[in-house]
């Protein structure tokens, strides 16, 4: 069977159409609420849906995504409840669903299991930002995710050199995901100066397609990074506009994640 990561891309590919990938944070704005952001990214025509695990020190993210791991983890969410999500969705949504963790969650889950568990509810590809090639390959990490046909979806930056992207593309499977600056997520930072050089530098090593996250906030910056890349990813400009919700505001969160993504999928054509 294939994965569905691998079917979308080649059906975006086939349509000569760009890909929208959206975020949510499990557990933000709150554990009930998860459920029906991911079923509205699908209905608003997402293409691929990132489920972040939260964790107490996450690294590559800004304060936007730091605060809602910090209000999900407060309001009892849990690395399993990320795992009976996903598989409460997956069946329900056409875009594939990745998880997003750090590497620490994954270590304390064991790798063989947490990819085990992934796939058996239906998650198709993981993304790890703080694990580097090297560790991976010490703790059978990519291996776990061909057993359990994952993609294990590597990252860059801007500050790679040619020999760690040729190192990370030798790895990568599904797409890579390139950070479109050095430093954190955030939406309000925006998109980098040399952007298109650096995506274009990036291009001439993959053997795969090429997401592009962090900074784009709305349709214009979309329009920016849509020439250099297959898929765009949107993450903190969704969860700023959640913060402004209700916690139990379940339906107004998803009328909210659909609208403002309604604004942004008809750059994708």
């Amino acid at each position: 069977m294939a994965n569905r990561i691998d079917e979308r891309l080649a059906g975006l590919a086939a349509g000569g159409r760009k890909g929208l990938m959206t975020h949510v944070v499990v557990g933000y704005p709150s554990l009930a609420s998860t459920s029906a952001l991911i079923l509205a990214m699908d209905e608003a025509g997402a293409d691929f849906i990132e489920l972040q695990i939260p964790f107490s020190d996450p690294l590559a993210d800004g304060p936007t995504i730091q605060s809602a791991c910090e209000a999900a983890i407060a309001r009892g969410a849990r690395v399993q409840d990320a795992f009976t999500i996903a598989a409460e969705c997956s069946g329900r949504v056409r875009a594939p669903l990745l998880f997003m963790a750090y590497a620490n969650t994954v270590y304390r889950y064991g790798t063989e299991a947490f990819c085990r568990d992934a796939a058996a509810a239906g998650i198709s590809g993981l993304i790890v930002p703080d694990l580097p090639t090297e560790a991976a390959r010490h703790e059978g990490y990519f291996e776990a995710c061909r057993r359990h046909d994952l993609h294990n979806i590597v990252t860059l930056a801007p500050t790679s050199t040619s020999d760690r992207m040729t190192v990370n593309a030798s790895v990568a499977s599904g797409f890579v995901y390139c950070m479109s600056r050095q430093g954190v997520t955030g939406a309000q930072l925006g998109l980098a100066p040399d952007i298109q050089a650096y995506l274009r530098r990036v291009r001439g090593h993959l053997a795969v397609p090429m997401a592009v996250g962090f900074g784009i906030s709305d349709r214009a910056r979309l329009e920016q990074v849509l020439p250099y890349c297959d898929v765009a990813t949107v993450g903190s400009a969704l969860i700023d506009r959640l913060a402004g919700t209700e916690p139990g505001d379940v339906t107004g969160q998803a009328d909210t994640t659909r609208a403002f993504l309604r604004t942004l999928t008809p750059a994708l054509a």
